[in-house]
């Protein structure tokens, strides 16, 4: 793994120019970044349809083979990010042990809970930022051993709690901040603590808590790594600690930009909005309203269907802009063009997303290795399911 680390750590640092640009923020201009070094990537990206960027969009290994003529070292980053899936498994549960929860979420949590028995050392559970406690279902009906499920908003704690009751599963719930000390009561050594998409620093907690009282095992699918209390990440191994590499916040969610498709309906709403944002933001500048990017809030996707004069109408009042006569049609058209722009752009970030999050979960592990754990990755689930499957599993000898 420390080689891992070294090796994707130096990939990273000697591409920066290609990831730490703003897609939406650079399709403003004509050029690329790095059109003065690598002008041959820039004519290659001009020459791509609109059919073309939506396919490679989805598809990062046809695009890391389309650019490994730019970027000779992909054939072996793609190697080191590349783990191996855990088979997949049907527990034979009652439906109405999850009734309410949605199809996809519901996969993710028997995939995880799946993983978590599997490889379970310990005699009782601690599940960590635990909502409702679905996860713990999964646990405490296929172990029979107690959860102790960490939640911090009181409500879901109570729903959570009579949920379990009414199922009859031990299950225990401890409203609490995952953040603060106090939380370290609550283990016990014992407990072998899951967290399913626990974000940033609340993940981090964790692994720091969990490793201090040698729990016999941790069980962890980290998300939303830019959910951080400072500005910056703060690596937690030895390696991270040495990196040259600073990420920001802004460069923490490079790797949460891919998303599962969610059919044509959601791709045409993503181009609608995003199309107008950029062409607002074109006439706003060139009409000399404003020199920089003025944040406009989510709107209503009912309301996208009335046009792009609509919207604009609707954010100039929002923003107490007045706005003179304009040719919105025109305006519409250029921020199409620059959507398509902001594509190009982005095709060539996505490379980067997994090295990003695979440096980050590498840290991770390397840290509690450093603490006397062992320490496998895998994916728990398919990357149709969550592109978040990335699983840190870690135990105690």
């Amino acid at each position: 793994m420390q080689n891992h680390f070294k090796e994707l750590d130096q990939f990273i640092l000697n591409h920066q120019q290609f990831w730490r640009t703003e897609p939406f923020h650079h399709s403003f201009c004509s050029d690329y970044p790095w059109d003065d070094s690598h002008p041959n990537l820039s004519t290659w990206l001009d020459s791509l349809t609109n059919t073309e960027i939506e396919a490679y969009k989805v598809d990062t290994s046809k695009l890391t083979h389309s650019l490994s003529s730019f970027f000779p070292e992909l054939n072996s980053i793609t190697s080191l990010i590349s783990l191996p899936a855990l088979e997949a498994h049907e527990f034979d549960f009652s439906s109405h042990l999850f009734r309410g929860i949605p199809g996809r979420k519901l996969e993710q949590i028997l995939a995880m809970g799946h993983a978590s028995v599997n490889s379970h050392y310990g005699s009782e559970w601690l599940e960590w930022c635990s909502g409702k406690g679905y996860l713990g279902r999964v646990l405490a009906a296929s172990s029979g051993q107690k959860v102790t499920s960490l939640e911090y908003q009181g409500a879901l704690c109570e729903s959570g709690q009579r949920g379990a009751n009414s199922l009859e599963l031990p299950i225990s719930f401890v409203q609490g901040d995952a953040l603060s000390e106090k939380a370290l009561s609550i283990m016990t050594p014992d407990q072998h603590a899951v967290a399913l998409h626990a974000c940033g620093d609340l993940h981090s907690s964790l692994l720091y808590k969990a490793s201090q009282l040698e729990l016999p095992a941790i069980t962890i699918s980290p998300c939303c790594y830019h959910l951080i209390q400072g500005d910056h990440y703060q690596p937690m191994s030895q390696s991270g600690q040495s990196s040259q590499l600073t990420l920001s916040k802004h460069d923490l969610r490079i790797p949460l930009q891919e998303t599962v498709t969610g059919g044509e309906r959601v791709k045409r709403h993503r181009f609608q909005e995003m199309s107008y944002r950029l062409g607002f933001d074109l006439m706003l500048r060139e009409l000399g309203l404003t020199d920089e990017y003025i944040p406009i809030p989510s709107i209503k996707k009912s309301q996208l269907s009335l046009g792009f004069e609509s919207f604009c109408n609707w954010a100039t009042n929002l923003k107490l802009i007045d706005l003179p006569d304009v040719n919105f049609e025109e305006y519409q058209l250029r921020g199409e063009a620059r959507f398509w722009q902001m594509e190009r752009i982005s095709l060539i970030q996505q490379l980067f997303r997994r090295p990003l999050e695979m440096w980050l979960v590498l840290d991770k592990a390397l840290y509690l290795q450093e603490r006397g754990y062992q320490v496998t990755l895998s994916q728990f689930c398919p990357r149709e399911m969550t592109p978040r499957n990335i699983l840190l599993h870690a135990y105690r000898n």
